[in-house]
């Protein structure tokens, strides 16, 4: 088990980009709770780093690090529009990788990505989509207030099998 005491967080920087999408690649082969494979994160490093410029200064986007000295070992997104009917509303991403589960570094990240969302001046409301047969990840969520909203049926294919989708939201104070 790693040392909790030696991970911190913070925003990510644009020379980072790369590391980013190698972590991403990295995890989702790890974890069949993603929307995505091994090697299949969508965007390169240089569209990573445009994003990435693309949050200094952004009022209701955001990227949030957790990191074991220079390793990324888990990071958190809240994704918004601008569009006036729905700017409100933020989705949060969240992963951490499979060897750093158990430590409450998602805990914390999810914990930082609400504080940053009400205190940001926009954002009202947080969604997410997640597994159904991801138990643990639902009850942390139903912990912090999410509440289910609905189901999208048969929404992952995997080896074969359909899983379902929970969508849970929460309104912020």
């Amino acid at each position: 088990m790693m040392n909790k005491s030696k991970i911190t967080y913070r925003n990510p920087k644009t020379e980072e980009a790369e590391k980013i999408v190698a972590f991403y690649h990295q995890v989702g082969g790890e974890t069949p709770f993603l929307s995505f494979v091994k090697d299949e994160y969508p965007l390169s490093a240089k569209e990573e780093e445009e994003y990435i410029r693309g949050l200094e200064g952004n009022a209701n986007n955001m990227m949030l690090l957790a990191l074991d000295g220079d390793e990324i070992v888990g990071l958190t997104t809240i994704t918004s529009t601008h569009k006036v009917k729905s700017r409100h509303e933020g989705e949060l991403g969240i992963v951490v990788a499979k060897k750093y589960h158990g430590q409450g570094i998602g805990t914390r990240l999810i914990q930082s990505a609400i504080n940053w969302c009400r205190g940001n001046g926009v954002t009202k409301r947080i969604h997410l989509d997640v597994s159904a047969d991801n138990l643990t990840a639902i009850s942390i969520y139903l912990k912090f207030g999410f509440v289910m909203e609905g189901c999208l049926k048969n929404q992952t294919l995997i080896d074969g099998k359909y899983y379902d989708t929970y969508v849970m939201g929460m309104m912020l104070d």
